[in-house]
């Protein structure tokens, strides 16, 4: 395993894509020591800012606030990043493989189209998280992004596929022009969830303020339910599904466009 120390906080933030296991993996301590990293606009060594032990890996553990460190795990396709502290903007965007655990807080564009892995940070996130980068067509493509706090706007936005659940409260746009691909909001979200979105579903726990261009379908326990349920299930979290514990009430959506989303709202029953 490579251990990345941060030993110096950046005054603006630090754009270090050279912090993934495809940059580390055959690469000798004095050659990870001078991967570049810019501050600003100046070009540095990875060693100015952090203290590295260890070298030729695809596990990388990396200590400190990393709060103000941009584009952590960028397009990575293997291995694995543990960050212990908090991580910047851009964490795992385009990732194509592996796995990034956050045990503090996000920021913003986590996991930004991105087309397979794994991403998990344990505190709260920002917005953008899954989406598309802004002129760009498609956001996240595969993959899983679990969130185990709250998160910002526009989480999803024009998503194709994969899965994000977020199990605190979310911001306005959840599942902005969603193409595809599952959301699953466990504490519910505020305004205009699945505002224009053409495909894909959107589950919350909670009641969701429902945009007008949203009908009523029905109410069920569908079997994709219990599938999501099985998977959740793995990863430590849990899904209702079961009759004797309440229903979904289905919404379709969002006709504006038009689309042909799904919307889930859980309904418990009232003993």
């Amino acid at each position: 395993m490579i251990t990345l120390t941060l030993t110096r906080q950046p005054t603006v933030p630090l754009e270090a894509e050279v912090i993934s296991p495809d940059a580390t993996a055959l690469a000798s301590h004095a050659e990870i020591c001078a991967l570049p990293v810019f501050h600003g606009k100046r070009q540095c060594r990875l060693d100015e800012f952090f203290e590295v032990d260890g070298e030729r890996s695809d596990h990388v553990l990396l200590r400190g606030d990393a709060a103000k460190v941009k584009w952590i795990g960028r397009g990575m396709t293997r291995g694995s990043i543990r960050v212990e502290g908090n991580a910047g903007m851009h964490l795992g965007a385009y990732m194509k493989g592996g796995a990034i655990e956050v045990t503090g807080n996000g920021s913003d564009w986590i996991g930004a189209e991105m087309k397979a892995g794994s991403i998990h940070v344990r505190g709260n996130a920002g917005g953008q998280i899954g989406a598309a980068y802004r002129g760009s067509l498609q956001g996240m493509r595969g993959g899983l992004i679990r969130i185990g706090g709250g998160a910002g706007l526009e989480i999803g936005m024009r998503m194709r596929r994969g899965l994000i659940v977020i199990e605190g409260k979310v911001r306005d746009f959840a599942g902005l022009q969603m193409k595809g691909g599952t959301i699953c909001l466990m504490r519910g979200a505020e305004l205009r969830t699945g505002a224009w979105m053409i495909r894909g579903t959107i589950i919350s726990l909670e009641p969701v303020p429902l945009l007008p261009t949203f009908a009523y379908a029905c109410e069920s326990n569908p079997v994709v339910m219990r599938l999501l349920a099985q998977k959740l299930k793995r990863i430590g979290l849990e899904l209702p599904c079961d009759e004797h514990a309440g229903r979904y009430r289905q919404y379709s959506g969002d006709f504006s466009v038009p689309g042909r989303g799904e919307l889930f709202v859980w309904q418990p029953n009232v003993n």
